[in-house]
């Protein structure tokens, strides 16, 4: 199975820390957020595809050829126009079911192999800020019926952690419907879950990494699996 690794962004929200380091590189409990992505990655992906475009060398040289065990290739997204067009950048590697992820966040082991189990699946948790992410509306049968990006007056409070089971169908539907010059992964995976059904499921354990402040709080729960497991559990 493949993994795309979505690693191109400039980190802005982040900085100073990404002003000389690419964010997938910075460490969080004694090491860069990478490892503990694909760490987290079940038994069954042995290949990663890495699409690369800030500081994108060092991600290369960190990584290699062979990254945990996993041949690893590269893809590079030279214009910053959005993750819709990053995924379509790979579609001619891409073959069968594949795990979509961002290289921002730490999840939980056991939540990505329960989402892998579906042909077709979308990790998603309650937040107390959806506005800051995309939101999920489910179908009565649990399955994905709409997820809009960051709105003002969200109409649930279910977001998306950013990791996918899709499959090569997604390319089905181009990325339309530019905001601000990118193109977003959002509009294709409605379309394409009212074809292809996208089943919706809950995690426990989702720490994102968005700003300095949540690496300080990702550190004391990662070194304390006990609290982060508590924490998870009531959030």
């Amino acid at each position: 199975m493949q993994c795309v690794i979505l690693a191109a962004g400039k980190g802005t929200r982040l900085r100073p820390l990404t002003e000389n380091c690419p964010k997938p590189l910075v460490h969080v409990a004694g090491k860069p957020l990478l490892d503990h992505i694909v760490e987290a990655l079940p038994s069954a992906v042995d290949e990663l595809i890495i699409v690369i475009g800030y500081l994108g060398e060092m991600i290369r040289e960190y990584c290699g050829e062979e990254f945990h065990g996993r041949k690893v290739r590269y893809i590079e997204q030279t214009v910053q126009d959005g993750t819709g067009r990053a995924l379509w950048l790979c579609k001619d590697i891409l073959k069968g079911r594949f795990l979509f992820m961002f290289a921002d966040d730490i999840h939980g082991k056991n939540d990505i192999a329960r989402v892998a189990s579906y042909t077709r699946g979308i990790l998603t948790k309650t937040s107390d800020t959806p506005e800051r992410f995309g939101v999920i509306v489910r179908n009565p049968e649990g399955t994905l019926a709409e997820m809009i990006g960051k709105p003002a007056h969200p109409p649930s409070n279910l977001v998306s952690t950013g990791v996918m089971v899709l499959d090569e169908h997604i390319f089905e539907f181009n990325p339309s419907n530019p905001v601000n010059g990118e193109y977003y992964l959002t509009d294709s995976l409605e379309r394409y879950a009212k074809k292809y059904p996208v089943a919706v499921v809950e995690e426990e354990m989702w720490l994102p990494i968005g700003y300095p402040e949540d690496i300080a709080r990702a550190e004391q729960l990662v070194a304390t699996p006990q609290t982060f497991r508590l924490i998870l559990w009531v959030s």
